[in-house]
């Protein structure tokens, strides 16, 4: 193996292992401050470091640190302290690796060699998060049986029954998706999306199989065990469902393995039915072609989207009500100050490689890292939806919740294969 090999697979394995668990204090924040949003109060606001409150982060690492460190008890009664253990590591790390798959930018090309940009570059990208993605109820039905609780067993058994329900769609829908496609690989599905219909209109997933994307985005809420399904909680009526018995850090894993799943299901939702990586009317061959012109665009749309951002600060970083030196202005004027100066350093780097005019290599780097950053702000936004919905919608009632998987999500599955199905034949 090369150096080159070597660096390359380093930041594959790193970008799909770090990523998903650096995204845990960017999204426990956005849920937060969005259902604070949501009920018209500030959020998290008190934790700080030096005056520095980091519009809230710093309180999500206050709460890490304390479960880090918190006593971490294993009650009397558990007969099977293994599995007892064994459970929150199992949902932690699936939720990992069901990640690893999904590509995060355009297929890299170096020193004539092609580099997957997947943290496991497998052209079965579908097949493998549909097989890894199955056992992540292997872990609460885990959870619920060794902890030796009525109410943890009935939260494992309604994961099962959820699970059981909810596949089935989704893997009929993702059938009528590869019929559209033609392939099981994530990254030629996401190349395939960079298409454009009638010459103006990106070929995305949700354009070309809108009832398969409705269909699966429900039922990966379903997996998640989100609200509205997130009966195999359901703290009003089982008292937290599967992982009642846990404490500290075991269960900070069910709690980090949540919000990972809610990443990679977002990830995966991108993927297949928003263009993934894909930036619209900017493909990779464009960008490596027209470098110059890409340079020149981001050096004109940097400044106007740090004013813009600079403008948020300024109006959610002050107190509720209007008050003499407030601390929270001093802390924005620093925020702002600090986002200049990241400005102010990416505009000269642009410059540079604009007076160089740097090509080849460098031209394909800089379409990736454009390309990832799409991919992470389209990924940032589903999981804003998972949010929005959590707080939004009530929780299904348990019938509701069959009815809705068996009775509708699977005939409008079966209905839209038979319509693919056709319509790929009649274009043939």
């Amino acid at each position: 193996m090369s150096l080159l090999d070597g660096v390359i697979t380093t930041i594959r394995v790193l970008f799909a292992a770090f990523i998903p668990v650096c995204f845990l204090a960017v999204l426990v924040w956005m849920e937060r401050r969005g259902c604070g949003f949501i009920q018209d109060r500030s959020g998290p606001n008190r934790a700080n470091i030096f005056g520095f409150r980091l519009a809230g982060i710093v309180q999500n690492l206050a709460d890490g640190l304390k479960l880090a460190f918190k006593e971490d008890v294993i009650p009397a009664h558990i007969k099977y302290k293994f599995y007892y253990v064994l459970a929150p590591v199992l949902v932690f790390t699936i939720a990992i690796v069901s990640f690893a798959a999904v590509p995060f930018a355009d297929a890299l090309v170096l020193d004539g060699k092609t580099y997957l940009m997947q943290g496991i570059p497998t052209d079965l990208g579908v097949l493998w998060f549909l097989a890894i993605v199955g056992f992540a109820v292997y872990g609460i039905i885990l959870a619920g049986w060794s902890s030796h609780n009525k109410y943890g067993m009935l939260g494992g058994l309604r994961a099962a029954a959820q699970v059981i329900s909810y596949e089935i769609p989704m893997g009929l829908a993702l059938i009528s998706l590869l019929i559209t496609y033609g392939t099981v690989n994530l990254t030629g599905i996401v190349q395939y999306q960079g298409q454009l219909l009638f010459g103006f209109i990106p070929m995305w997933g949700i354009v070309l199989q809108p009832l398969a994307a409705v269909i699966f985005i429900v039922a990966a809420f379903a997996e998640a065990n989100r609200v509205p399904f997130d009966l195999v909680e359901g703290e009003s009526e089982i008292v937290a469902g599967f992982h009642i018995e846990y404490s500290g850090m075991k269960f900070a894993m069910f709690f980090m393995g949540e919000y990972v799943a809610m990443f990679t299901s977002s990830a995966v939702i991108v993927t297949l039915f928003f263009g993934g990586f894909q930036i619209p009317w900017l493909s990779t061959a464009f960008m490596v072609e027209h470098t110059r012109l890409v340079v020149l665009l981001l050096m004109i749309a940097l400044p106007v989207l740090a004013h813009l951002f600079a403008g948020w600060i300024r109006k959610n970083n002050r107190s509720h009500y209007a008050r003499e030196n407030d601390p929270r202005i001093f802390e924005a004027t620093w925020y702002i100050r600090a986002l200049w100066v990241v400005l102010i350093l990416l505009e000269l780097l642009l410059l540079v490689f604009l007076i160089i005019g740097a090509g080849g290599a460098a031209a394909r780097i800089l379409a990736a890292g454009l390309q990832v950053t799409a991919f992470l702000l389209k990924v940032t936004f589903m999981c804003f939806v998972y949010v929005w919905v959590r707080w939004t919608l009530p929780r299904f009632r348990y019938d509701h919740l069959q009815k809705l998987g068996w009775q509708t999500l699977i005939p409008l599955s079966l209905l839209n294969i038979f319509i693919t199905g056709a319509v790929v034949l009649a274009l043939s």
